[in-house]
């Protein structure tokens, strides 16, 4: 499984990105897809993740405190991709950011990165 991130950048404070990722595998393989973060000297930290859903219903999102109401994740099955429509954007949300997904089979999950892509907040 690969996964393929883009549309990081800089961006003003109060300005808006959005970043897609691509998977190589069927959106419904997985059990949740997401974006984590990590900025100079923190941990890596979950920003949003999104189940995999069905067919006919949406997946559940989950979203890290500080980004609740400001950003979206969504996942597009036609597209194969997990994106995340980020809006508002503070300086604080200046980090690295990283696709996620993970699979589960017989019992065991197996976790998938994708290359990280800049988001740089600043006036």
């Amino acid at each position: 499984v690969q996964l393929q991130a883009c549309g990081g950048g800089l961006v003003q404070p109060g300005g808006s990105l959005r970043l897609s990722c691509a998977v190589s595998a069927n959106i419904f393989s997985f059990n949740k897809m997401g974006w984590y973060r990590q900025a100079p000297g923190k941990q890596r930290e979950l920003v949003a993740d999104i189940t995999a859903g069905g067919p006919s219903h949406d997946g559940i999102t989950t979203y890290a405190d500080s980004v609740k109401g400001r950003f979206t994740v969504s996942r597009d099955v036609a597209r194969n991709t997990v994106d995340l429509q980020m809006n508002s954007l503070k300086p604080e949300d200046t980090a690295v950011y990283y696709c996620y997904a993970d699979q589960l089979y017989i019992g065991r999950k197996y976790a998938y990165w994708g290359r990280g892509t800049q988001v740089t907040v600043s006036s």
